[in-house]
C-alpha cells in the first residue's frame, strides 16, 4: 500500500518498470509454458510451487 496507495510513488514505481523492460534490464523469469487445453495441469504445477517464475498460458 506505500507504492500504491500514493500516486507520485506509483507513477514512479511503472516509469521504472516500463523503462526496465524497454531497455532489457527487467525480464520476466518464465519457468513452463503451457497450451490452454492443459489448465488444469498448469494449475496443479503451479499449486505444486515447484516453479521458478511465471507460468504462461498460450491461447
Amino acid at each position: 500500500h506505500e507504492i500504491t496507495g500514493n500516486p507520485e510513488k506509483l507513477e514512479g514505481a511503472k516509469a521504472f518498470i516500463l523503462q526496465g523492460l524497454e531497455d532489457g534490464t527487467l525480464r520476466p523469469i518464465i519457468d513452463r509454458t503451457f497450451p490452454f487445453d492443459q489448465i488444469v495441469e498448469a494449475h496443479c504445477y503451479l499449486e505444486s510451487n515447484e516453479q521458478f517464475g511465471k507460468i504462461v498460458m498460450t491461447v
